[in-house]
């Protein structure tokens, strides 16, 4: 595990659109289909990493407190299932299903799209506004493994709660730190 911190985009840039498997459904998804009104979350993880276990109940529960006010969550996996198979779009549909997501999972199985979002670990975060610019990108708090802070959501829950306030969002935001991605 190389402990590695995400670049972070930067901000106004324009979500990067995609066309990805749907590991949950079986379907292919686009951005276009599945953004939010108001907002959308996409989240870079992964099913081995510890530091994306240490947060799945949370990003559910975050998910689950949001999604009714317009913001869609949409995760996705880019890790190279060849050399870590616990990260196949089957292991993927298996967690997935036993966590409740309640957001689609898909699989990005060419890297290209985590590589146009210069996503970097997972977790990795990233708001988009109604208009799909980023608004937000970095950590979910500061819980890591064994660091004995609860886990709360704290930093993207301020973010989420000022993007439907229609407030600005603070500039000065800490990146999310985690597994890197699992490169070819």
């Amino acid at each position: 595990m190389a402990l590695t911190y995400s670049t972070m985009l930067p901000l106004s840039t324009l979500a990067p659109d995609f066309n990805l498997l749907d590991t949950m459904t079986g379907q292919f998804c686009t951005l276009d289909l599945l953004k939010g009104n108001k907002g959308t979350v996409i989240m870079f993880i992964c099913n081995h990493c510890p530091f994306v276990k240490h947060v799945q109940q949370t990003l559910v529960k975050i998910a689950n407190d949001y999604q009714s006010s317009g913001i869609a969550f949409i995760a996705i996996s880019a890790n190279d299932s060849e050399q870590y198979p616990e990260d196949s779009p089957q292991k993927m549909k298996e967690i997935g299903q036993n966590l409740h997501y309640p957001f689609p999972y898909l699989y990005d199985e060419t890297q290209e799209v985590a590589k146009a979002y210069q996503a970097a670990c997972t977790p990795d975060f990233f708001v988009f506004n109604a208009l799909l610019r980023c608004v937000y990108r970095g950590q979910l708090d500061d819980s890591r493994p064994n660091n004995d802070i609860k886990v709360t959501g704290k930093d993207l829950r301020l973010a989420l709660e000022k993007l439907l306030a229609g407030q600005e969002i603070d500039p000065n935001q800490k990146p999310s730190v985690g597994c890197n991605i699992k490169w070819r």
